[in-house]
């Protein structure tokens, strides 16, 4: 064997055998268009290979993608917690519907966390009336939850806005398209303010029905400027009073609780009439009737099941549910479907009929209940709230060719009645941009005064106009947490997944460092969710390898003394071939010296005169100025070498 053969095989005596990972394979299914998880999924994919998995992206359009979630054909997806208001409650309730992700994944497990007795705690814990139970009953759901590890948490979601200077005292909401622009004062210039909103299409294109009582292509955050709740949503999860000043609850006999609102006076509607418990009961009449409250209308989350009645007393407005219900306030400040419209905007006024022309979209067409009840959907005739911007005009561009509405401008003006005193922006527009990139040059020109919400501009544009002495750039604190869900059997799969992928780099390399990773489930500002869940499941490649290539670990713990004594006996016996090579090499040199022999041949020829001195020649095909290369060079005596 030759002292080159021995040195190499001692060399790959230290490295890891390969095939030494569990083989497994993932179905990673990643909705075509979304920026922020195209930009990290091969991210993912690259860290889940170190440890021996393979994860194979399918790209889906949003169609295929939901019936992918809903029918669970995928082991990886991406998803959000549905943010404030609605985490924890009726983000993990949905879990227990056929018609969401969760569904497949609870379905494989043994309770609590299948969907039957999940249901049941969920239930439980939102009827408790104790706030110290309620929390001891939502750390054991949110600990169950995190020792199952059914989700790969990433990053918090903090909502970027970017405003212009000549705008002072924005302060970001506490929901993801809560965009409170009444605190806005202007220090400078006119006092028309013109935007480019973040929407639940990523950039904005149009406002949709402006109706309250309905969803898509409605947008939050225009309906949120226009109309609002009895209550309104705070930081870290406070119900604050809104068109109701203050607010009781009671226990009654039969078991069910009483929620005894006081409506604010002196409110009016944008159109001048007079908000009062009237129009408060109607809407409530229209958007609660029976038929509506199935899980394909308003049923999806838990107000509607839980109402027993509602009515007027004097100018409070009672509501009773059927069991005590702690989320009812909470609930009460979703956008939509509850909040106030002017009885002016109902087909038929004050006495519209909530079964022959309910308030619903008129494409809801006739709606029958799991009780057989019936009504008909027609829809409202004005966007008439009691919020502090009024609705002015829009200006539409239809898309003949994909059937979309894109609004090019939406105008909203201040309600000078508002009774949180008029704002001090007097107009508002709203604009439509085809990329992200016209939005940075609307910005950086002048033509907008504020980018707000997410997904209008990349988050490297972000990063750098935080350097800007023209710009304020502010975040909101986290309000809802991505992950992905893993829809796999074996649990040990699900801890190598995690503990496979280091967030902070991905994070930091892809999203600009805007969103800021995070180790659970749900922000620690969601209610009852500021907890300390254990065992951290974080980036440990270590764990991650024992888990999915134990052998790669346990043979290079156990075979270390093995593995070190044959790469030192291969060296051994190397050193004793050199030794061998050394001494027939001396030897030699004896023999020569002693016949009297030149232990070295000059190099000459015996057809020159003088030696020939080799040296170092510069190679001019050397690449690096000033470098040098040997080079052999053959002395002929000119007879011809072919003979």
């Amino acid at each position: 064997m030759s002292l080159t053969r021995l040195v190499l095989f001692a060399a790959a005596a230290w490295a890891d055998d390969s095939g030494q990972c569990n083989t497994v394979e993932l179905d990673f299914v990643v909705l075509e268009g979304e920026a922020s998880h195209r930009a990290i999924e091969d991210d993912i994919r690259a860290a889940l290979l170190e440890v021996g998995v393979t994860a194979r992206a399918r790209f889906l359009e949003k169609e295929e993608f939901n019936a992918a979630m809903v029918s669970g054909d995928y082991d990886l997806v991406f998803s959000e917690t549905w943010g404030a208001p609605y985490d924890p409650h009726s983000y993990v309730a949905s879990w227990t519907t056929p018609d969401e992700a969760h569904y497949s994944v609870l379905e494989t497990h043994e309770p609590p966390l299948d969907p039957t007795t999940f249901a049941s705690w969920v239930a439980n814990v939102s009827s408790e009336v104790d706030p110290v139970e309620r929390q001891e009953t939502w750390t054991e759901i949110l600990s169950a939850i995190h020792a199952a590890v059914l989700h790969l948490p990433l990053w918090g979601k903090r909502i970027p806005s970017v405003v212009g200077r000549r705008l002072e005292g924005y302060v970001s909401g506490p929901q993801q398209f809560d965009y409170p622009i009444a605190s806005i004062r202007v220090a400078e210039g006119i006092k028309n303010v013109t935007i480019a909103p973040g929407a639940q299409t990523g950039l904005f294109q149009s406002v949709g029905r402006l109706d309250p009582h309905s969803y898509r292509p409605n947008e939050f955050f225009s309906n949120n400027w226009i109309y609002e709740g009895l209550v309104k949503y705070g930081p870290s999860g406070n119900i604050e009073a809104s068109l109701a000043t203050a607010w009781t609850t009671d226990i009654r006999d039969d078991g069910g609780e009483t929620f005894r609102f006081t409506l604010r006076e002196g409110v009016a509607f944008h159109d001048g009439s007079a908000f009062n418990c009237t129009a408060v009961e109607l809407n409530f009449d229209h958007v609660f009737a029976s038929p509506l409250r199935g899980p394909d209308w308003h049923g999806w989350y838990g107000l509607p099941g839980s109402l027993a009645d509602w009515y007027c007393d004097g100018n409070d407005f009672v509501l009773e549910t059927t069991e005590p219900y702690y989320p009812l306030l909470q609930e009460l400040t979703y956008i939509r479907p509850m909040r106030i419209l002017s009885p002016a905007a109902f087909v038929h006024g004050i006495y519209t009929s909530p079964e022959t022309h309910n308030s619903c979209p008129a494409s809801w067409g006739n709606v029958t209940g799991d009780d057989g009840s019936e009504l008909t959907c027609v829809g409202t005739t004005a966007p008439l709230g009691t919020g502090p911007f009024r609705f002015v005009s829009r200006t539409v561009d239809d898309d003949d060719d994909d059937d979309v509405v894109l609004d090019r401008e939406v105008v909203f003006a201040s309600n000078p009645e508002y009774w949180g005193g008029e704002p001090d922006i007097e107009f508002v527009r709203v604009l439509y941009f085809e990329t992200h990139a016209e939005v940075k040059e609307a910005l950086l020109s002048g033509e907008l005064d504020a980018v707000i919400g997410a997904g209008v501009l990349e988050p490297s544009d972000i990063q750098d106009l935080q350097y800007s002495e023209d710009f304020d750039v502010l975040h909101s604190e986290p309000t809802q947490n991505t992950v992905i869900i893993m829809n796999i059997d074996d649990i040990d799969i699900r801890k190598v997944v995690v503990h496979a992928v280091n967030k902070g780099p991905i994070i930091e390399r892809e999203l600009g460092g805007i969103e800021q990773p995070v180790s659970q489930l749900f922000p620690e500002s969601a209610p009852y969710c500021d907890v300390d869940l254990v065992p951290k499941f974080d980036y440990d490649l270590e764990k991650a390898l024992l888990l999915n290539c134990p052998d790669s670990q346990t043979t290079k713990k156990k075979n270390t003394k093995s593995k070190t004594a044959t790469v030192y006996g291969i060296l051994f016996a190397a050193a004793a071939v050199l030794a061998v090579v050394l001494v027939v090499a001396v030897c030699y040199m004896v023999r020569k010296e002693r016949a009297g022999e030149p232990l070295f041949m000059p190099l000459t020829n015996p057809l020159i005169e003088d030696e020939v001195q080799l040296a170092p020649v510069k190679d001019p095909e050397a690449k690096d100025v000033g470098s040098t290369n040997s080079v052999e060079i053959e002395i002929f005596d000119g007879r011809d070498v072919n003979k």
